[in-house]
């Protein structure tokens, strides 16, 4: 799916811009793209100017939502496919998404690029093939394009999230120079499509699936057998699981989860929010 432009508009975004034309200002400077750079825009007192157009003030907007322009009015960030899914706004700049409220990346006390970084450090992506069983918004192949990865095969079941990533200005473009050819996206239930991957093929993992109750047959014996199977021997994998459950039910799903990836083939042991193991 192609990249789409910026501009991005939030709450708060909207609110200064409305400010700077109600003060009759020439000009001011804004980020459209979520943090990521900032640019100089004209508020004029029918549109407002920028990247060589005008565009329209927004009407009303709600608050924790991102909103780009369809060519006919300014629409929040989202669709409904089954299920909502949702751009969300954060502090840090690179949003979250959300699916039917429920957020799908820690962004409490840290960007979630940021959260994506460290747990990416710890299977140590430079020069290596990694596989990306749940792109998501694609930040962990960010952070391993960041870090020097050799390529990163990565698999995205949603097709409403693929769509998001095309207007996250947060998200790696697999087309993009800074991209180099190393990151290729794929729109596949890596469940199913693990089967058709080489034994051994890959030198470390990354597996951020939805929690179990979403999708069960991620956690299961088999798929764990087959993360084994196409990772060389001595190859690192991080798995995210967060504690779900915990204070509720006293189910401990870490180690659950190392314990089942252990009989597949791991040696495995708690790291951050999740399990770090390493093919015996």
């Amino acid at each position: 799916m192609s990249r789409a432009p910026a501009p991005l508009l939030t709450l708060d975004l909207a609110q200064a811009l409305l400010k700077a034309r109600d003060a009759g200002a020439d000009a001011c400077e804004l980020s459209l793209d979520l943090g990521r750079s900032r640019t100089p825009v004209v508020p004029g007192a029918g549109a407002w100017s920028w990247g060589g157009r005008d565009w329209p003030y927004p009407g009303k907007l709600r608050d924790r939502t991102i909103y780009w322009f369809d060519g006919q009015d300014w629409e929040p960030v989202s669709r409904y496919a089954g299920s909502l899914i949702k751009l969300v706004p954060t502090p840090w700049g690179a949003p979250t998404f959300e699916i039917d409220g429920i957020k799908m990346l820690p962004t409490a006390k840290e960007s979630p690029l940021e959260d994506a970084r460290r747990k990416v450090a710890l299977v140590q992506p430079r020069g290596r093939s990694i596989l990306d069983t749940c792109g998501g918004l694609g930040y962990f192949a960010a952070c391993c394009l960041e870090a020097g990865v050799a390529r990163i095969v990565s698999f995205e079941k949603n097709e409403s999230v693929l769509w998001l990533r095309t207007l996250n200005p947060w998200s790696p473009d697999p087309e993009s120079p800074e991209a180099g050819g190393r990151l290729e996206l794929n729109h596949g239930d890596v469940s199913k499509e693990i089967a058709g991957l080489p034994d051994a093929s890959f030198d470390a993992l990354l597996h951020d699936p939805p929690r179990f109750g979403i999708a069960g047959e991620l956690y299961s014996q088999e798929f764990y057998g087959q993360l084994a199977r196409v990772l060389r021997r001595g190859g690192r994998l991080f798995h995210y699981t967060g504690s779900p459950n915990r204070l509720t039910s006293g189910r401990d799903v870490p180690r659950e989860v190392a314990r089942r990836l252990e009989k597949a083939g791991f040696r495995a042991e708690l790291a951050l929010d999740g399990v770090l193991a390493t093919r015996r």
